[in-house]
């Protein structure tokens, strides 16, 4: 199972409670293929740059979530078929690098005399 950041862009006419009942939707079928949920994380309502589809802003929505890579495919299929969600981009979540060691070896300086 692989770790992947969703982010939604949902359409600004949604309400509180429209908008709750759209996550939830895209959490079952996250945990419907066999997923787990981590976080969910609104990130409010962002202007576009230029209008897309005549709407001028959406709300942004970051969904962290594990699941097999065989499934991606499928949840985007799915996910382009609901009316509520606008845009969707599922990447991968990068693997943090490992910390640099601290023990070194010194490096050790010879004079050098010039006869």
């Amino acid at each position: 199972m692989n770790k992947y950041e969703a982010m939604f862009i949902f359409g600004d006419d949604l309400k509180d409670d429209a908008m709750e009942d759209a996550l939830n939707k895209v959490r079952a079928e996250i945990t419907k293929v066999g997923g787990v949920v981590e976080t969910t994380t609104r990130m409010g309502r962002k202007q576009f740059a230029r209008i897309l589809h005549k709407k001028e802003a959406g709300q942004y929505v970051l969904i962290t979530f594990t699941v097999g890579g065989e499934h991606i495919s499928p949840l985007l299929a799915k996910y382009r078929l609901n009316e509520s969600v606008f845009r969707v981009t599922i990447m991968r979540a990068g693997v943090p690098p490992p910390a640099p060691e601290t023990a070194e070896k010194p490096v050790e300086a010879k004079d050098k005399v010039a006869k």
